[in-house]
């Protein structure tokens, strides 16, 4: 059930609409002083305290103290609603790197920012993805990494692929390495205990005759050793740019 009206010949919904300035307020609202911009405020509060499961057209509406049909007027579904929610949490993407900055320093920063903005709001990972950019703040992103592309031989149909990877990327990286967090966390021990347990384990279950290459690794104590946190997503990042680098050389040779 949608009751906001049509989108007015523009053929994004109306929350898209009001997203882009668009769409003005109703004049006559069921409730005074509603707007996308405080459904949206208080749908994000209710992510980031519970989760994005919690959202719902009638939590956000109790949480605003109005009725589940008002929000209606302004925003025509939940689906419509997270992408509003995305498009507010991901803000707008950051300064680039100044003139002349090598396309791989360019790439490298944006996917670090955006790896910050996703781990700022890990319920964004949540959110399904339902098609490409189209609110305000998802396109200036994805104009920042076109950008960062700007001066290679590349064509444009490449660096849309190769901006969709990088992104992919930090999308999967930052989602794993939280859900792994949280599963150490749920076991009221340290990320060393944890994996000292593990690995003792390990020890005990993987037989080497077996498993030659795992004992190699259980061996050397690699697994053990402290590790900085960031270093899977810098060696993931890094080895995607050395690919990336040797397309850039092929197309200009």
């Amino acid at each position: 059930m949608r009751p906001v009206q049509d989108s007015g010949g523009s053929g994004l919904p109306p929350g898209l609409e009001a997203a882009w300035g668009l769409r003005e307020r109703p004049a006559k609202g069921p409730r005074p002083g509603l707007s996308v911009h405080r459904i949206v405020d208080a749908a994000l509060a209710v992510a980031a305290a519970e989760g994005l499961a919690a959202v719902s057209m009638g939590r956000v509406a109790k949480e605003l103290g109005a009725s589940t049909m008002s929000l209606y007027r302004y925003v025509g579904a939940k689906d419509e609603l997270y992408v509003l929610m995305q498009d507010a949490a991901i803000g707008t993407p950051p300064d680039p790197l100044p003139p002349g900055t090598h396309w791989r320093e360019a790439l490298a920063h944006w996917a670090w920012e955006q790896r910050v903005v996703l781990q700022r709001n890990l319920w964004l990972l949540r959110v399904p993805i339902s098609g490409p950019p189209a609110t305000p703040n998802s396109v200036a992103w994805w104009e920042a990494g076109m950008q960062a592309l700007a001066g290679t031989s590349l064509d444009e149909g490449t660096k849309v692929s190769v901006v969709g990877l990088v992104s992919r990327f930090v999308r999967s990286e930052t989602g794993m390495m939280a859900d792994l967090a949280a599963a150490v966390a749920a076991t009221g021990e340290s990320p060393e205990q944890v994996m000292a347990r593990y690995t003792r384990a390990l020890r005990r279950l993987a037989e080497p005759r077996r498993y030659p290459a795992v004992a190699h690794v259980l061996a050397s104590g690699v697994l053990e050793a402290q590790e900085d946190p960031d270093h899977e997503f810098r060696f993931g990042l890094d080895r995607l740019l050395d690919g990336i680098g040797a397309l850039v050389e092929a197309t200009e040779a």
